[in-house]
């Protein structure tokens, strides 16, 4: 029963029985359309130039449609050319210009092509949804052409149209246009489950492309909740951050993309460490620098400063917050600085690297000065970077700990699990949890360390928690025993490298596990499922994406080049259409390339029989509520109850 007060409400919007109606007819008639394409992709870790082209290309889609097209009708060689602009119009127009002695001509075909193109990825969605995803200055040239019915009364209508956006010299702004809005049309929703920082080269270039999407959504990975954590101003993040940064050369992220003033740290390395080699902290060199190329003997030095720093600043947390119950991972106080060895777990091992002039013996946790300066000077920069701040609040904005869509249930890492497969429950801020509750606790923590007043107990404590989502043992996000950064820098023994998993990643192959998951959340298992990320799937060694019967899909497939030597492949995406349910393979891109194979391998992992409207959406059902409210408003019109204007 909706109440005469909310209809009155109402009625602003629709004030008489024609205009009720006239909606009412609109929204039904939405319903009976298919529904838009749904695009999952996990753990892009800066790799901006591979997920560009994924998204570009719509994985593969984009080359489908074509071949679909002008299969008959051009050449391969054509129809390559044809994709190849859409991906990238800004570097091939100029191209074209450049090598098509009729450049115009080049202009007026291509134009056509292109809005056959446009028609077909318009064709699911309605007028309106249509228009809003025009671009402004050529908007109603482009409904016209998109919606023309190409009949004889109109084709020299088109003609002239066409002819004249070249004459008038906008032809290459035009198709520029039409290239971007194909794009867009093509992918109606973006889900990135996680992982969008660290290992590549520029996450924050990844971060400008979403904030351009006009339908995206995250849930925040580990990674991620390391970076908010350290624009929270939390110094073990902030060191992670740079640590990380430096051991994968991400020297233009850091100082160029979000402005960091790392000077102070390599005057301060390069003083410390003279004449020590840093050989355990040589970076990864993956890709190069633009603009930041840095001398690697420094790089090695800082690298080793920031990570002594890291250990320190972990320390005071762990000592901090016993409820963490971390007091293994404190390593400094455990160092027999005589022997060159360090106690774990009991047993003592022989350091691969001795030499720590910043360390104290008789108080090997405290900071020097310098240290403590040199942090302070980095926060500072962290808390005063424009673009960075501008991305961590599009994180907050379009991000969550695990998101509830159109049946599915994306998180990132995992949901914690007991030996014998039931929920963990945690103790945490004086709470028990488990399940959906400990995640929806957990997110309500990560706002407060961002958005709780400065200089409050609740986001000290918030912005404390945001380490430990980043490698606790009991974080959803992490999932695994611990985090073995210290060992891998000064331990031979591979044993002490060992990170056990949580048990959640061996139930998951049960469907019954997966089952209990998708209840938890409220979903239906009978046709729910899950998209999970943060664990790369090794496929060269036999493992399936697919786990729990066909329940859950871990579609961390090696994007990252850290990764791809484990996986074999170049990243997966997850595709959700009105037809069925598939897994896009893609091969790495080549070394110095913007533009990989644009045919990846598909596997139909799930056909669907009846093809899935709008209707049977989350925003179907929203639908559906304005129809009974509007059919409500329109009975009251008809019966007195309230009056048309």
């Amino acid at each position: 029963m909706i109440d005469n007060h909310y209809l009155s409400l109402l009625a602003k919007n629709y004030p008489n029985a024609q205009a009720a109606a006239s909606e009412i007819i609109n929204l039904r008639a939405i319903m009976t359309l298919p529904k838009g394409t749904e695009y999952f992709f996990s753990d892009l870790h800066g790799e901006h130039d591979a997920f560009l082209f994924q998204l570009r290309s719509a994985s593969g889609v984009v080359r489908k449609k074509i071949d679909e097209l002008f299969g008959e009708s051009i050449t391969e060689e054509e129809r390559t050319l044809l994709a190849k602009l859409i991906y990238y119009p800004e570097s091939e127009i100029p191209k074209a210009r450049r090598q098509e002695k009729a450049f115009d001509d080049w202009c007026r075909i291509t134009i056509y092509r292109l809005v056959e193109i446009c028609r077909e990825a318009a064709s699911k969605y309605t007028r309106s949804k249509v228009r809003k995803r025009l671009p402004e200055n050529f908007s109603y040239i482009i409904d016209e052409l998109l919606h023309s019915n190409g009949g004889a009364n109109k084709v020299h209508y088109e003609s002239e149209i066409i002819r004249t956006i070249v004459e008038t010299g906008m032809g290459a702004e035009f198709i520029l246009e039409l290239c971007v809005l194909i794009r867009d049309l093509l992918i109606d929703r973006l889900h990135i489950i996680g992982d969008i920082f660290d290992r590549g080269p520029h996450a924050d270039r990844i971060m400008d492309t979403l904030a351009g999407c006009s339908g995206v959504d995250i849930q925040w990975g580990n990674h991620d909740i390391s970076w908010m954590g350290a624009a929270c101003g939390n110094p073990a993040c902030i060191a992670n951050v740079i640590r990380l940064g430096i051991s994968y050369n991400n020297f233009d992220l850091l100082e160029d993309g979000y402005g960091i003033n790392l000077r102070p740290l390599s005057v301060f390395a390069e003083k410390v460490y003279r004449g020590d080699p840093c050989a355990r902290f040589q970076p990864h060199l993956l890709d190069k620098n633009q603009y930041d190329p840095v001398d690697i003997p420094l790089t090695a030095k800082m690298h080793k400063a920031i990570a002594v720093i890291q250990f320190k600043a972990e320390a005071r947390l762990i000592k901090k917050h016993p409820e963490y119950r971390m007091d293994d991972r404190v390593f400094l106080d455990k160092i027999d600085f005589g022997s060159g060895t360090v106690r774990l777990d009991g047993k003592r091992y022989p350091m691969l690297d001795t030499f720590f002039p910043t360390i104290d013996p008789e108080d090997p946790l405290a900071m020097t000065k310098e240290e403590e300066d040199l942090l302070k000077t980095i926060s500072y920069s962290f808390r005063h970077s424009e673009r960075l701040n501008k991305h961590i609040r599009f994180l907050y904005s379009h991000g969550s700990m695990y998101l509830r869509s159109n049946s599915n249930l994306l998180y990132h890492g995992c949901i914690p699990l007991t030996e014998d497969g039931f929920f963990e429950k945690v103790d945490i801020g004086g709470k028990v949890l488990s399940g959906r509750e400990y995640l929806d606790y957990l997110e309500k923590v990560v706002r407060n360390a961002y958005f709780a007043p400065e200089c409050t107990a609740e986001r000290e404590s918030a912005s404390d928690l945001m380490w430990y989502l980043w490698c606790g043992r009991k974080s959803p996000l992490f999932g695994k025993s611990k985090l073995t950064v210290f060992e891998r820098y000064f331990i031979a023994d591979p044993e002490t490298h060992a990170e056990v998993m949580n048990p959640y990643y061996r139930h998951i192959s049960n469907r019954e596990t997966c089952e209990m998951i998708l209840r938890e959340f409220g979903l239906d298992p009978t046709f729910s499922h899950i998209l999970n990320g943060h664990v790369p799937v090794r496929l060269k060694e036999g493992e399936s994406p697919v786990k729990g019967g066909g329940l859950l899909f871990m579609i961390d497939g090696g994007i990252s080049k850290a990764y791809q030597k484990q996986t074999g492949i170049g990243g997966y995406t997850f595709i959700d259409n009105s037809r069925y349910l598939a897994l896009a393979e893609h091969k790495p891109l080549k070394p110095g390339s913007l533009v990989g194979e644009d045919t990846p391998k598909v596997m139909i992992v799930k056909s669907i029989p009846q093809r899935v409207t709008v209707g049977d959406t989350d925003i179907g059902r929203a639908i559906k509520r304005q129809v009974e409210e509007l059919t409500a408003l329109l009975q009251s019109y008809r019966n007195g109850t309230i009056q048309e204007r």
